[in-house]
Formats: structure tokens, sequence, C-alpha cells
């Protein structure tokens, strides 16, 4: 394979620039799907083998090194080696066949054309075999969130347990997703139909990648991961379909250690009381601009150790008596030297459910609900991927190595599940997988599909898309709850109950029930890329836009510099909160774009506006007589607006626009409390970790519940919600909520000429899931990454697309060609016939 003159196989194009692949056998297809990688996707691959060996500051700069030097201590490139040791000794098929893929990426970088490299002056590095391994690892490191324990462990100490179940909602690091699965017998083909869309950072390029494999074999069309050979997380095969969504599963811990440094290296101390040697040796991070910079790599029994050191923080002092702080991470593949890469071939060439069943038996991580359903009619609905038998201490918060009774003690069963009258539903809410984690999403999303999906009795592949589109907002009941209260004396001291419903009230409008989150708060989720990333020059729209939101990258955090073209919107800019995009931004630290929310001022601090109605004042504990004045003329006017909102979160939506406004002013005024002041100091942490511990987007993401809550640490939320309301009358959002949500991709360059990136729909909670962070952008950096119809009676009925194109080559017809679609909810039919296809080249 790959001889001067041989024909390994064939490329053939549809009409968006859609790859479809034919070869002869399975090892020539990934050859050709590795070539076809390079050619559309060079810049991207060239960009994740530098992130996955934690090299991307050579040629990003500086703003790359957080991330950097986070790969280098987790030793991801080294796990990634391991792994691949173990695949060659255990599968040497699939090794084999993962070579011919790098082999493919190889010679496609070799004739790649795009225009990244001519502005870096970077040239293309060489692919080892084990560096899809590496791609797929630092892709994913960040899914399982472990650094929210490093959350739950500062707000504990700093407000106590019961913090941890008000806050406990999406944090900024996990990705989600929708998925559906509509059985035959609830289908007018009398055949299953899987859809969904799974929520992530979006990218550009593009972090999925439509493709089509053929062979005889096995002719499979997918979203593949750039850099990965197969189809790994939504594919159709013809005779079954699969895709997946986030378990939210908790396979990840955090471990206090006790280090000393000897006169032969580092010792750490163990549960049996026993100081042990631990690994150790120093790395160098070449950095564009600047000296290089020494990383000091020790790594303990437990793990690498991923925090501080023998001496501590590099910027931290120590509590009083307590020894330096060290932590370690342990993560499955670091253990088991498995990435689960035994799973895609055999998913390739599945033909029923339970080929299917059998292939994510060997899955590893990220650990995923599993979807299918073959065109006999069979379906599956389970979880798949490895989550270790431990302590439940050990998913909450950090734990100390050197006690007894926190170490792994094998590995659960995934669990399983069942269909509900013909339909599954899953969107990262607690189901199959509640054993496995801490947090899930909130419910609305997935209450939300079923009830849509109940309002008929039989389906079509063609109606599906309507349901991807959905904006209705449950989430919003609490902050409306308090709205209409307003003026009114509260039923409950600091907690009005719920009204009855206006007259003509929907029932999409009547408030839902709270769901408990991890057991702790009776009210009602965390791939990606990092918190608080904005494309350098990214269009705002007449946003203001303000540092914050952290970045490091679904990898490098930010440097804490606003982006060219990015004003400042307040005053100050939270220092402790990396920079939106940027070079290197962290993708997986899940950085939210940092601009201003509604036109408000985006400060991280939470601090209220100067000049705005209430500024100064101050709220007082919750009591039964308002600590404020009755509402002014225009509040009064702007509550009985939005009691009348219909709760959808339409771009052309002025309510909507208002309604945003609103919450985030009381975020912000949230956060800016007193009661919270202890936590609005993260720990000196390294910077990648900071977008897991900012006030302001816990806040933003965990309103519903500190709305909700019985008390909440004596704050008046009535009155906080009144001095918002007021302040935003006084400035009230001139456009609609399109004109300030809007997309903020990340990029690992900001583009030559900044695009008009356009206004969305949807919101953190809806169906439509574009995620802003209230309380400090409305920009979304989060969202749909791609979008899937798989019909099980005609493949060629099956639909999808991506937010851009397939394309990833600036200035290509492809690159940006499918937005439209995206945007309106329309899918790119999947064509099967080769006859309608374009055939580009041999190779």
């Amino acid at each position: 394979m790959g001889n001067e003159g041989a024909v390994v196989g064939e490329i053939f194009r549809d009409p968006w620039g859609i790859p479809h692949l034919r070869a002869d056998d399975a090892n020539g297809l990934a050859h050709v799907q590795g070539r076809v990688t390079a050619l559309d996707r060079a810049w991207q691959l060239e960009v994740e083998r530098h992130r996955a060996q934690g090299t991307s500051a050579s040629f990003l700069g500086p703003e790359a090194l957080p991330w950097d030097r986070f790969v280098r201590r987790a030793r991801l490139s080294d796990t990634a080696r391991r792994c691949w040791d173990e695949l060659e000794r255990t599968d040497p098929g699939t090794a084999e066949w993962v070579r011919a893929y790098v082999t493919g990426v190889n010679e496609g970088l070799r004739s790649a054309d795009a225009p990244e490299f001519t502005r870096t002056g970077l040239v293309p590095g060489r692919w080892e075999p084990w560096t899809p391994l590496a791609v797929w690892l630092s892709t994913h490191i960040l899914f399982a969130g472990f650094p929210a324990k490093l959350w739950r462990e500062h707000i504990t100490s700093r407000l106590g347990a019961v913090a941890v179940g008000l806050f406990a909602a999406d944090g900024p690091g996990t990705a989600g997703s929708n998925g559906w699965l509509v059985a035959g017998d609830r289908t007018v083909t009398g055949h299953a139909v899987i859809a969904g869309d799974p929520h992530r950072f979006i990218e550009d390029p593009g972090v999925y990648q439509q493709i089509r494999l053929s062979c005889p074999e096995f002719d499979v069309v997918g979203l593949a991961v750039p850099g990965v050979p197969g189809i790994a997380h939504f594919g159709h095969t013809g005779s079954v379909a699969w895709a997946i969504t986030n378990a939210m599963a908790d396979y990840q811990d955090l471990y206090r250690e006790r280090l000393r440094r000897t006169g032969a290296g580092v010792e750490a101390l163990g549960p049996d009381g026993t100081w042990r040697r631990a690994a150790r040796h120093t790395e160098t991070i070449e950095v564009a601009g600047e000296e290089p910079v020494e990383v000091e790599v020790v790594e303990t029994d437990r793990g690498p150790v991923v925090i501080g050191g023998p001496e501590g923080l590099d910027d931290g002092v120590p509590e009083p008596g307590e020894p330096p702080p060290a932590v370690a991470l342990r993560y499955p593949p670091r253990v088991t030297g498995d990435l689960g890469f035994g799973a895609l071939l055999p998913l390739l060439r599945a033909r029923r459910v339970a080929d299917v069943d059998r292939a994510v038996d060997r899955w590893a991580e990220p650990v995923n609900v599993i979807m299918a359903a073959d065109t006999e009619g069979g379906t599956l609905h389970r979880v798949a991927g490895r989550v270790p038998v431990r302590s439940a201490a050990n998913g909450t918060r950090l734990v100390p190595a050197w006690e007894p009774g926190y170490e792994w003690r094998g590995w659960h069963e995934p669990p399983r599940a069942g269909l509900a009258d013909g339909v599954a539903v899953m969107a990262n809410q607690r189901g199959p997988a509640s054993p496995l984690g801490v947090e899930f999403a909130p419910p609305h999303r997935a209450d939300r599909i079923t009830e849509l999906l109940s309002r008929r009795h039989r389906w079509s592949a063609a109606d599906m898309p309507a349901i991807h589109m959905d904006t209705h907002l449950a989430s919003a009941t609490p902050l409306l709850t308090h709205l209409t209260t307003l003026g009114v004396p509260p039923t409950t001291p600091g907690n009005p109950g719920t009204p009855a419903p206006r007259p003509g009230a929907t029932r999409d409008a009547v408030a839902e029930p709270a769901a408990a989150v991890g057991g702790a708060v009776s009210s009602d989720r965390v791939g990606g890329r990092a918190p608080g990333v904005v494309p350098e020059g990214s269009s705002s729209a007449g946003s203001t836009a303000a540092v914050g939101g952290a970045g490091s990258s679904d990898p490098a955090g930010g440097s804490g510099v606003v982006p060219e073209g990015l004003p400042l919107a307040g005053p100050t800019a939270d220092p402790d909160v990396p920079a939106p995009n940027g070079p290197g931004a962290t993708r997986d630290a899940a950085a939210e774009p940092a601009a201003a929310a509604g036109g408000q001022p985006a400060d991280c601090s939470g601090a209220v506006p100067e000049g705005s109605p209430s500024a100064g004042s101050t709220a007082g504990a919750d009591g039964p007589v308002p600590s404020g004045p009755a509402l002014s003329e225009a509040a009064a006017a702007l509550r009985e607006r939005l009691a009348g909102w219909d709760r959808r979160m339409d771009a052309g939506s002025a309510d909507a626009a208002l309604f945003a406004a609103v919450r985030g002013a009381v975020v912000r005024r949230l956060a800016a409390h007193p009661a919270f002041a202890g936590a609005a100091a993260p720990p000196s942490y390294p910077e990648i970790f900071r977008p897991w511990l900012a006030l302001v987007p816990r806040v933003g993401h965990a309103l519903e519940h500190l709305l909700s809550a019985e008390e909440l640490f004596g704050i008046d939320r009535r009155e906080v919600v009144r001095e918002a309301l007021e302040e935003v009358a006084a400035r009230p959002p001139a456009g609609t909520w399109g004109d300030t949500h809007r997309l903020a991709p990340w990029r690992a360059l900001p583009p030559t000429t900044p695009y008009d990136e356009p206004g969305l729909s949807g919101d953190h909670d809806c169906v439509l899931c574009t995620s802003p962070v209230p309380g400090l952008t409305d920009l979304a950096a989060r969202g749909p990454a791609a979008r899937y119809v798989w019909d099980l009676a005609r493949r060629e009925d099956s639909r999808w697309v991506v937010p851009l194109g397939a394309s990833g080559v600036p200035g290509s017809p492809h690159h940006r060609d499918q937005q439209p679609l995206w945007l309106a909810g329309d899918l790119v039919p999947v064509v099967t016939d080769w006859a309608q296809l374009t055939k580009e080249t041999d190779v």
C-alpha cells in the first residue's frame, strides 16, 4: 500500500463536497480516508497533532502554553503511545488499519495546501501510528469534567456542603447532545428513525467530518472525527444505524498527594503509610516569540500530577498546617493502556443491533449512551465505556492519596435501558447512566423532545428537523415566577410561590417541575473546547465584548488579553478569567465566549454597572417586605411584557432578548452579592482549570437552582430580581435575541478577514441548544456541531448537516456552504447512488 503508481482507492464528491470513498478492502479504505482528510483538513490535522503532543505554543504562541503544559504534565502523548503498543499486541488487525490511515494522512499532507501554513510559516509534520490515539485522547480528556471536582471543593470550602447541590448544573467543561430513537411501530414506514445533534464547541474547521466509507466488507455513511479512522459516533451501514450522547459519567479522579524531594528525586506518600519513588523528569516547551519553558513532570502510583508539586502551587500559598498542594489525575487509559480503538472496525462491519452491541463492549472513553436500530426491528439503548468502581467520595471531591479506601476496584457493568412507548430519548439527563455519574443535565431538553414526540403516533424522517429546531425554554420558569410576584407580598420569605398560569397560557408556559440534581436540591449538565472563546475579530453585531469566560481551547489557556477588535464592555475585566478566543484558546477547558450579554457589561466579577438604577443598593436577607421602592413605570411594563412572552428563544424575538438581558443582570447581581464574596476568588490552580472555577458562569448555569432553592444564604432574591428588572428597563436591548446571540466559532488562528457570524435561535436549555453564558456573554461558542437523521427504511432518505461545510480550507466553495441550511434547520440529503457522485481522483 502506498507504492508509487499503485491505485489504493477512489475519491468521489457529492454536490456539497462531502467525500465518498471506495477501495478494495478496509485497509485500503483507511488509507484513502487518511489522505482525503489531509487534503480537506490539513491545517486542522496539524493543529490537533501539536495539541495532542503539547507543542502548539511553538507556533500559536504563549496563549497556547497552558494547554501544552497540561498535556505534558498529564502525559497524554505517552498514554497514547502506551495504548498503541497495547493495540499492536492485542489487536494487530486494528493496528494495521490505523497504520494505513496514518500512511494516507502523511501522503495527503505532502500535497496539502492551506493558507494557514503560509501565515504561520509552519510545515506539516509527520504523523506517527499512535497520533490518532493521541488526537482522540486530547479531544476527550476533559469530557468527563474532572475539574468540576475542583469547583466543588472550592465552593464547599467557602460556602459549605449545601452549595454543591445549589450549583449542581452544567459547568463549562463538558459536551452534551440530543438523541432520540423512534421504533418502527411509531413511524410511517414501519422502520426506525434515529435523530439528534451533538453539542460541542463550534470550530472552524468543524469537529465532525461527513464521509462515506465503502469497500466489499461494508458501506457506511457517518460523521468521523478528523484525525481518527472510521466512524465512531454516528453511522449508518444501510442495515443498522447508531448514535451517541454523552453519558455524563464520572470516570476520572483527582488525588491530593503528599510529595517530598529527596536526593534521588521525588517521593509520594501512599495509603499504606510508605513513601514511594515517583517518576520524574523535565520537558521543554517551545513558545513562539518567547523563551522556552521548562516543565517538571511527576507521576505517582495514582497518576500524573497536574496541579502543584513538591513545593505546591507556582503562585499559591499553602494553608497553615497543610502540606504544599499537589493533585494527581487518574484516568482509565493511563491505567489500562486501552482507548477503545478495538471497537472501530467492528462498528463499520456491523449488520444488526447485536453487532453494534458487541462492538461497543470494547468502547473505553468517553463514556457514552448508545442508541441503535436495524432494519429487522432491533433496537439498543445502553451505556458504553469504562467507569471505575471506587468510593463515592472519589466522584465528588479530591481525595487523599495517603489514606486507604479510595483505590479503584474494577469496572462497573455498563447499564442498559429500553424504550418507552416506542421511543428512547437522551439529552444528558439522568437516565441509564445515573448510577455512574454525579451531575447531569437538567431534564428540560429530554422532557421537551419526549413531549413533542408524544404529540403524534406516527413519525417520518422528514419530520425530525422540526424537533432539532425547537426553542422553548422551560428553565425560564423560576425567573419569570419571581418577576410576576414583584409588587405582591411574597407567600414565603424570599421564595415566592408559583402563581397560577395566566389566562390563556399554553401548556408550554406552565411551570414545569424541577428534578433533583445530585440528590441535593429539588429543582431542576458539561468536550469540547474551553469556556469563553470568542474568535479574534469576530463580529458581535453591536454587542460589546468583555474579557472572560475562560479560554484554554477543547484545549489551551488564554492570556487574559482581549482579542483584537473586541472592545471591553465594562470598566474592568476579570483577571482570573482567561481571554476569549485567540491562538491556542482552550477548547477543552470549555471556554465560553466573553462578550456582554444583551448589551450589558460583562465584568466577570459580577459588578453592577455604574449608573444603573439600583447601583450601590444593598440586598438584604429574604423577608416579607421588598427592600426597594415600587417598580418604576418602565419596569412594570417590562414585567408585563415578559409575563406574556411565549418562552421561545427565537433569533427574531425582541422578548427573548429582554428576558436574556434580565437574566444576565440577575446573574451578575447574584455573583456580586457579599454572600458569594468568598467564592469569587478561585484558588491559584493552573490557568486551564479557571473556566470551571469562575463564579459568574457558575451562577449563570445554576440560576434555576439558585432562584428555586428554599433559602440562598440570606440573599433577598426578590430584591435582586427587582433591581435587575429596573436596570434593563432603564437600558433595554435595542434589537432581537439574534442581534447579540451570535455564533462564535473557535479557530486556532483568527481569519484574515473577519466573518460576519450569524445570529442564532436557541439557548442552553432549549432543544436547539446554542449556549450563551448568562451574565457574561450572549455569544454562543457551543451548539449543534452536526445534525443527523438516520432512516432505517431507506438510507437515501437520511439527512445530515454541519455548521460550516465539508472543507476546512478558507475560500473553498464548500468551506461554509452548509451554514445557511444549518441556520434554517434544513439538512443535506445523504447521497448513496454512486452515479450521482462526481469522481475526483484515484488514490
